[in-house]
């Protein structure tokens, strides 16, 4: 009943009432280019031989043909200095363990979800037309950002791969034609590659999409300040933001998890390797560690950022909440004032009113990151409310701050920042001591 269940297309070819309505709608285009996208590389289990075919795909470019070019390509008696490649266990080790935890984590997700649920597009259907608009554009700008990342690294990886085989020569080990077995093997390499690294990737634009979703989520929630009249709607919704956030932790938590202990332990790795006395690391030699290093900590990075930006979008809206009840205690009071002593009030100090006072926080230093703290407030609107349950929901907010969090660790800007900081660090140093960069 189990194995039944689980087993259902990617996307559902009819309208189903408990997916949120028709695949025609929103994305649609976008969405079969991501199915599309996984049928490519095999990652589609849906079926019986399709879970045969994904699982045989896996094995043989993650496994079979890492570990026949780490054991098989071994030339240390015949090949030059520059053709040894002495770090090819650690690249081949990294890349097939980060395409592993990629792979089994992605089958699971699509498998037990659908594509469609797993990128919350069955819960898109309630939200407003800007947010719906804005996924859609973020679903197409997505293959390509996935794109941009992979085929500069392919093609480097290709450059590296023609120039070890054909300058290589004899001295690499071949079976038979020494330019056919060079070819195959070549091919071989290089479909590997990017398998591997397509699927790690893959997995970090998913996990930036859906986070994109929630801050396009918060940005329309944020809206509610100036146009609600009760504080039930505007909990409602924070519930509901918390909920969204609660289950996009609880999905990636491990992945991200791994993915900080594992970039961390490749990195350490090479560097030991490279700094160990008698090794003379160039980029020759140790070019594909460098790609490497580079390729999974980008990853790393995309998954951190688009974490630290929810959480930052999400705790923006307890300082939003003050700035919408102080503003309508400032309003309160206004109107209690008298008319003599405001006319006293603004004929010597001329004051602007309070919506313009807010409004008027706006600078082009960090716009895209503080939209929320700029949001117009409507006093009008929030005078409406009472005192106490204006002062009730600002103070939940402030106890219940949102955010994605990682076995109770909120991934914010103070993590974001030390995690890039150790990376970049490391990576800069295996740079310079590989190709001479720092």
């Amino acid at each position: 009943m189990e194995n039944q269940a689980q087993r259902f297309p990617l996307l559902p070819r009819t309208k189903s009432p408990a997916q949120g309505g028709d695949i025609s709608g929103v994305g649609a285009v976008e969405l079969r280019a991501f199915e599309y996208c996984l049928r490519w590389m095999c990652v589609d289990q849906s079926t019986l031989w399709k879970a045969v075919l994904s699982w045989s795909v896996f094995f043989l470019l993650t496994v079979a043909v890492p570990l026949a070019s780490l054991f098989g390509m071994r030339c240390y008696s015949t090949c030059d200095d520059d053709h040894r490649r002495p770090y090819r266990a650690v690249v081949q080790g990294s890349l097939s363990v980060f395409a592993a935890i990629s792979f089994i984590c992605l089958s699971r997700w699509t498998r037990k979800y659908g594509l469609r649920r797993f990128l919350f597009l069955d819960r898109i259907s309630d939200a407003t037309d800007d947010v719906r608009r804005g996924y859609a554009k973020q679903l197409q700008s997505s293959l390509m950002l996935w794109s941009f990342f992979i085929l500069p690294c392919f093609l480097l990886e290709t450059a590296y791969k023609l120039w070890w085989y054909i300058t290589g020569g004899s001295t690499i080990p071949h079976l038979g034609n020494i330019y056919a077995s060079h070819t195959i093997a070549c091919v071989m390499e290089l479909a590997s590659w990017l398998y591997r690294a397509s699927i790690y990737f893959l997995v970090c634009v998913l996990y930036r999409l859906i986070c994109y979703l929630q801050i396009l989520r918060i940005q329309d929630f944020a809206q509610a300040f100036s146009e609600e009249t009760e504080v039930d709607p505007i909990l409602t919704e924070h519930l509901k933001l918390r909920r969204y956030l609660r289950i996009i932790s609880h999905r990636f938590r491990l992945f991200v998890l791994l993915s900080l202990i594992l970039v961390n332990a490749s990195l350490f790795v090479s560097l030991f390797m490279i700094t160990r006395t008698g090794s003379h690391a160039n980029i020759l030699k140790a070019g594909d560690l460098s790609l490497c290093a580079i390729s999974i900590a980008t990853g790393l990075v995309i998954c951190l950022r688009s974490a630290a930006k929810v959480t930052h979008k999400a705790q923006s809206l307890t300082g939003l909440a003050a700035k919408w009840h102080i503003s309508a205690m400032i309003s309160s009071f206004d109107e209690c004032d008298t008319e003599t002593q405001r006319n006293r009030i603004s004929s010597s100090y001329p004051s602007p009113p309070v919506n313009e006072v807010w409004g008027s926080e706006t600078t082009d230093e960090g716009e895209g990151d503080d939209d929320l703290e700029n949001a117009n407030i409507d006093p009008i609107v929030a005078h409406t409310i009472s005192f106490q349950k204006r002062q009730a929901l600002v103070t939940y907010l402030e106890h219940n701050r949102a955010g994605i969090t990682m076995f109770g660790f909120t991934l914010d800007r103070t993590w974001l920042h030390t995690i890039c900081a150790i990376e970049l660090s490391l990576l800069l140093w295996l740079l310079n001591k590989t190709i001479g960069f720092s």
